[in-house]
């Protein structure tokens, strides 16, 4: 049982470990998206119809940072998943068919909780007017921890 126990909490830590560092890669990508990527595409392409709804319309919501948020969470959670298979829960097969049911659940999972991620972000900016930083954090959070139950007992089975 104290085995279980020390495990569980290693896992958690690394998981949370790479949660943070996840964290701060899409904080990093979300800004370069508000910085360069924003203001380049809705210069260049704001003209066309598509690319101002869809990207560029801030009223009634801010759609480049929706738009922004979504890429951010896609690129973290690819590069999270070969972390959290080999290092966190430390499976080392690659056979093709268990990959690939792996790969569905986490990513599944990841599609429930992104869901729950940008809802939280868009409620909490859009609506109550909180920082990016805070949104995002607060969001990121709680989605993080509630994947790592998950993952844990549905994806990278002991």
């Amino acid at each position: 049982m104290e085995n279980s126990e020390n495990n569980i909490k290693q896992q958690m830590t690394l998981y949370l470990f790479f949660a943070f560092l996840m964290i701060i890669l899409n904080y990093l990508i979300q800004k370069l998206n508000q910085v360069l990527i924003a203001p380049w595409i809705c210069t260049s392409l704001g003209g066309i119809d598509f690319f101002h709804t869809f990207y560029c319309a801030i009223t009634p919501y801010n759609m480049r940072e929706l738009v922004g948020s979504i890429a951010a969470v896609g690129i973290t959670y690819i590069i999270k998943y070969f972390l959290d298979k080999f290092i966190v829960f430390q499976k080392k097969q690659l056979k093709m068919k268990e990959t690939s049911i792996e790969f569905l659940k986490y990513f599944g999972f990841a599609i429930l909780t992104t869901a729950l991620n940008i809802g939280i972000q868009f409620l909490l900016t859009n609506f109550f007017s909180t920082p990016l930083e805070l949104s995002m954090a607060v969001a990121l959070s709680i989605g993080y921890l509630t994947k790592f139950f998950l993952d844990r007992k549905y994806v990278f089975i002991q």
